[in-house]
């Protein structure tokens, strides 16, 4: 089963209908005077349509992505202003209006991440959609080098622990599947720092999350009359600190997540438009081809008929002529817009 071209169902059988609507797909026609191609060898009967390089979701992401940085600057915002009122305690005590500066300081911070965290579902959910969908494309590019199933493309950035080191496998797959010049030509530097940054703030809003409630418990067991009551403001100070140093980092990945997906949907629009990678004869069964398909006499097999051209693994390919964008064998690429 591989996806419709007209209905998007991943309902196509091998005699090429469509479970889902009914409808053939077509493969595209050789040019004139060629021999038909031989049969793709990973992904037979290839379906025009089967890429899905539509824009409007990569552009709704990439308007969501923004709207979120904006979210977490807000957020710094307000974590600047929190510490500069925790500040104040320290300095002046909790008499006069120090208290209600930093109570009120508190009720920006929550406005902040109640706000982020809405752009945050949102953006999380549409994430999930396009990077499945940019999977898909994947495997249709290289079938059988992935190293998870397509389930796991949307699962993995919800599932706990594992998603600090499944999607980044997923998304260097889906890399290697989409580079059009093969799997070691994948670009990594963008790719590694966002992960990197991600990563990073992940991590430091992690900690700064447990030193604020570990000072917040031992306030309230202890109040402002305790001796250590200095000890456990300053700690309230660094949490503050530390979380929105972590905006700023998770900022910035969000910037770079835009670069990514615009990066990504050049690649996977590029690799549509080279077509499925033919597989040639073995290697040294034959000569060189005539203008029919017909072997040039005289240089038949044997080390002597020189190298050929045979499949390369995993999908990957360059093929001697690449279609033209208006017969892009996979559809939908930026022909087909």
């Amino acid at each position: 089963m591989y996806p419709c071209g007209r209905c998007r169902a991943a309902a196509v059988g091998p005699d090429g209908r469509c479970a889902a609507c009914g409808a053939y797909q077509q493969q595209p026609a050789p040019p004139m005077g060629m021999p038909p191609a031989p049969p793709y060898p990973y992904a037979a009967a290839m379906p025009v349509g089967a890429a899905d390089l539509r824009r409007g979701l990569r552009i709704a992401l990439s308007v969501l992505l923004s709207v979120s940085v904006v979210a977490l600057l807000c957020l710094f915002w307000a974590r600047t202003e929190q510490r500069s009122a925790i500040q104040a305690v320290i300095d002046d005590g909790v008499g006069g209006s120090a208290v209600n500066d930093a109570e009120d300081a508190d009720g920006y911070v929550a406005a902040a991440q109640l706000f982020y965290f809405l752009m945050l579902a949102v953006t999380s959910a549409l994430w999930a959609v396009w990077f499945r969908r940019a999977r898909l494309n994947a495997e249709l590019f290289a079938p059988g080098t992935h190293r998870m199933g397509t389930g796991w493309a949307a699962g993995a950035w919800f599932t706990p622990v594992v998603n600090l080191w499944f999607p980044k496998q997923i998304v260097n797959d889906i890399y290697r599947a989409s580079a059009p010049a093969g799997p070691q030509s994948a670009p990594k530097g963008l790719l590694n720092t966002w992960w990197s940054l991600w990563i990073g703030s992940f991590a430091l809003n992690a900690v700064s999350f447990v030193m604020a409630a570990a000072a917040g418990a031992r306030l309230r067991s202890r109040g402002y009359d305790g001796s250590s009551w200095h000890d456990d403001v300053d700690a309230l100070k660094s949490a503050a600190n530390l979380a929105g140093f972590s905006a700023l980092l998770t900022a910035a990945a969000g910037v770079l997540a835009i670069f990514v997906v615009r990066q990504l949907a050049r690649l996977q629009e590029q690799r549509a438009l080279m077509g499925p990678a033919p597989m040639g004869p073995p290697m040294g069964a034959m000569g060189p081809m005539g203008p029919m398909g017909v072997p040039v006499p005289g240089q038949m097999g044997g080390p002597a008929a020189g190298p050929m051209a045979g499949p390369v693994a995993g999908g990957w390919g360059n093929p001697p002529h690449p279609p033209h964008p208006s017969q892009n064998p996979y559809g939908n690429g930026p022909a087909g817009y």
